[in-house]
């Protein structure tokens, strides 16, 4: 492995890194695993990856060097204050978690050795190299255990899930079931002052469904982001429905819980289907992102975001969830993200060719979509 003594990777296993989590077959603590390195680095280095190659085609990568040395010199501008007293790190560290902090040191920083930049985010030096590992196999099984029990109380929130699973012989306490909830993207969803966490820095759109009722296909779209157990490790899935016919118009897997799959998965159902009048979110930071955002203000669709208590919106997907995972998900433990993919295919084409729903008179949501006329039964044969 190129490694130096100061922790300092080579582009070369950078890029392997990368093109191992591009692949998406593999999860992001399996990789981390397999290169010896912290699983944050993983995704620090998809991100990296993606970010670049959109450079390289709109010419941006010739104007590094002079973004790098404005850069710099910012950065030295806050060092100068921060030694003054006052300026970003004394202020904004405050709200700032350690692992977050971690994520801030770079490195290969031209300007700043490790240890300054570790003592300017207050960690220590030691904690920074510290690499930690993947998710240990009791965890992966309570997470297995924390997602079958969600999917019947969506209700119960850390505190209950950890009751849950003492009573079933474990031995947890609130946090470490906090953290893995947190992980998995789960939250409770009744009714409380805050049902959701965006990111501070992204705007919310206002709730444009209430009162209003919904009759046809393309009426309303909405979108919702859930957590598939694998054998080692876990990924995040993405769907947008159709809210009248119940279709999945797209899906998307992914390695990390970031936006982009998110906007992959809202690109296809757009290029596809066309476009809705509406289109409704919970506030997660995929769904606030820039990048989802502009691509239904491009397309010309309202965006609507459930406000707060509003976790009845998102029943009709939740139902989507419970079904993908009792009749797909739980019954195969999934080695690679190839295997998870062509399950889950054939199970959504199942869902949305095959399967009637008698909220929809006993069409499948293929035929609901597209109005075409239910499936005839079988002719009695006379005696």
């Amino acid at each position: 492995m190129s490694k130096t003594k100061r922790n300092r990777y080579s582009a070369e296993f950078k890029a392997k890194v990368a093109r191992e989590a591009l692949k998406e077959e593999a999860t992001i603590a399996e990789i981390a695993t397999r290169f010896s390195i912290h699983p944050n680095q993983v995704s620090d280095w998809k991100k990296q990856a993606v970010e670049g190659l959109a450079d390289i085609f709109t010419g941006k990568t010739g104007r590094k060097d002079i973004a790098h040395e404005a850069q710099i010199k910012e950065l030295h501008a806050k060092i100068d204050s921060a030694y003054s007293g006052t300026g970003f790190f004394r202020t904004g560290l405050r709200s700032m978690s350690h692992e977050r902090r971690k994520e801030k040191v770079e490195p290969e920083h031209p300007g700043l050795s490790i240890s300054c930049q570790c003592e300017l985010l207050q960690i220590s030096r030691s904690s920074w190299y510290y690499e930690a590992q993947g998710e240990s196999e009791e965890n992966l099984a309570l997470m297995r255990l924390i997602d079958e029990q969600f999917l019947k109380t969506p209700c119960y929130g850390a505190r209950q899930m950890a009751r849950y699973l003492r009573r079933q012989g474990y031995r947890v306490n609130r946090k470490r079931v906090q953290r893995l909830m947190q992980k998995m993207g789960l939250m409770a969803i009744y009714q409380k002052p805050k049902t959701s966490k965006p990111h501070p820095a992204h705007k919310i759109y206002p709730y444009l469904l209430g009162g209003i009722e919904i009759k046809a296909p393309d009426d309303v779209w909405c979108a919702d982001v859930t957590y598939i157990p694998m054998r080692k490790g876990f990924l995040y899935l993405v769907a947008v429905m159709d809210w009248y016919s119940r279709k999945v118009l797209s899906w998307r897997l992914s390695n990390t819980l970031d936006a982009d799959f998110c906007v992959e998965a809202l690109k296809e159902a757009l290029a596809k289907y066309g476009k809705p009048a509406i289109f409704n979110t919970d506030q997660g930071c995929q769904f606030t992102s820039f990048e989802f955002t502009q691509t239904l203000k491009d397309a010309e669709v309202k965006i609507s975001m459930d406000s707060k208590g509003r976790w009845m919106d998102n029943v009709m997907i939740e139902r989507l969830w419970r079904s993908l995972k009792y009749e797909c998900v739980y019954l195969y433990a999934f080695e690679t993200g190839s295997e998870a993919r062509k399950s889950i295919e054939e199970w959504i084409r199942h869902y949305n060719e095959e399967r009637p729903h008698s909220s929809l008179d006993d069409r499948t949501p293929h035929e609901a979509y597209w109005k075409l006329p239910k499936a005839g039964y079988p002719v009695k044969l006379a005696a």
